[in-house]
């Protein structure tokens, strides 16, 4: 194992219950760094198995996922497979979403699980453990929730993902035109829905800024396709000093540049999802990586370079 890959990987391995956890922002940060913004989508729709010559299947969606991560890992900071393509599957699909997270780690990759996840009491305290907990085959580095119940429903998990040193990305600006309704909205102080959240997340990245932490573990799910919906509901993304993952990047309309415009004096903070437009690359493991290298370089250069 080259020095990198051994620094890679320590960034990535969780720490045993008996060793303080290395927070998921700081770990997310130095990846960030060394790979670019970039966090791989595994999105195994029946349309892209089928395009790869694939059985809609347990057996296919295995093939998918796992040449995915041997393509990608070293090529970017994370990779996020969405849960939903493998429940589709049952059982034998969650097992499958339970190995790629393991696939992940071995090879030294950030895995961010989008689960989109949002309960009350003892159902989110459960959810918590399932892809939070220490132990469970689910947990990656980090996972969507959503805060639609209140972002005080979200506590059982962020406070197991604090204690395991994971991370949680909340749902705060989407790309969907229905999402605008609620996140929107306006209480009756004035403040939207949206803005609200940010100022959440932000509460609770506190000590993390405080600490020097260059980002806090609690980050928000903000679209590359929503154009000046931050500035125009005054949600303060810079204040958030947490990651802000990014979908909408290739196949849903939004290029690297548009993330400069949506996310602004932010930007620096920006994972940026993709991906449709990776996928489409394969299944050639070399085209995989050729994709995903392309879109991590343009990235990065699109957020850290632009005026």
């Amino acid at each position: 194992m080259t020095q990198q890959s051994h620094q890679t990987q320590q960034l990535t391995e969780q720490p045993t219950q008996q060793s303080t956890p290395q927070p998921f922002g700081v770990r997310l940060a130095a990846a960030m760094d060394a790979h670019g913004p970039l966090c791989v989508g595994i999105d195994p729709s029946p349309a892209l198995l089928a395009a790869w010559g694939l059985s809609d299947d347990a057996s296919g969606l295995e093939r998918f996922s796992r040449a995915v991560v041997e393509a990608v890992a070293g090529s970017c900071a994370a990779i996020k497979p969405q849960a939903a393509f493998f429940e589709r599957h049952g059982s034998r699909g969650v097992a499958v979403l339970e190995q790629v997270v393991a696939d992940a780690r071995a090879a030294g990759v950030l895995c961010v699980v989008d689960a989109k996840r949002g309960d009350i009491g003892s159902t989110m305290a459960a959810y918590a453990d399932a892809f939070a907990g220490d132990g469970s085959p689910l947990a990656g580095d980090a996972v969507t929730a959503s805060p639609f119940l209140g972002f005080g429903s979200l506590d059982p998990l962020l406070d197991v993902a604090a204690r395991t040193g994971r991370g949680v990305f909340v749902l705060a600006l989407t790309s969907n035109p229905e999402g605008a309704a609620v996140q929107h909205a306006r209480g009756q102080d004035g403040e939207a829905v949206a803005a609200a959240v940010a100022r959440a997340a932000a509460q609770r990245n506190a000590a993390a800024q405080a600490a020097g932490e260059p980002l806090g573990s609690v980050g928000l799910v903000v679209g590359a396709t929503t154009g000046d919906a931050a500035s125009r509901l005054a949600v303060d993304l810079a204040a958030v000093h947490g990651p802000l993952l990014a979908p909408g990047i290739g196949a849903q309309g939004a290029g690297p540049a548009d993330l400069a415009r949506v996310f602004g004096p932010a930007r620096s903070a920006v994972l940026a999802s993709s991906s449709r437009e990776i996928l489409s690359a394969g299944p050639s493991v070399r085209a995989l990586q050729e994709a995903a290298v392309r879109s991590a370089v343009a990235c990065r250069n699109a957020l850290r370079h632009h005026p």
